[in-house]
């Protein structure tokens, strides 16, 4: 019997953001940024076994950042494909409602600017009679 996985956007942000928490997981993001790259290749640059590197792949893959395919007895990692489609259209979001509100905080301000500099300019007007 075959199970088909559903996994909601909220499920897959949730695992995306987690997976990206790790400074380590987002250095080996960038690395594969370059091209694809096998795990001895990912654990150069960093102070930790090549096993521990496996286990941020895992949890890279579980969040399906990144893909990993066999070539004979490598096992190359490269970005998966689209993987970032959820966390733009979520930072989107939050991006839009930001505007919103940097909008309507402007309008805000310029009419409080406005209300402030009547009086005054209706005194500077009475000195000139």
């Amino acid at each position: 019997m075959c199970y088909i996985a559903v996994v909601s956007a909220a499920e897959r942000l949730d695992a995306a953001f987690g997976a990206l928490a790790d400074p380590v997981r987002r250095a080996i993001l960038l690395r594969l940024v370059e091209g694809e790259a096998t795990v001895g290749e990912l654990a150069e640059p960093f102070e930790i076994s090549q096993p521990a590197v496996s286990r941020h792949l895992k949890v890279l893959e579980g969040a399906g950042l990144i893909v990993r395919r066999v070539d004979g007895t490598r096992r190359p990692c490269r970005l998966a494909p689209g993987s970032l489609d959820d966390l733009d259209d979520y930072l989107a979001r939050l991006r839009e409602a930001l505007e919103i509100n940097y909008s309507r905080l402007d309008r805000l301000l310029a009419a409080t600017r406005a209300s402030t500099a009547e009086p005054h300019e209706r005194k500077k007007e009475g000195r000139k009679s």
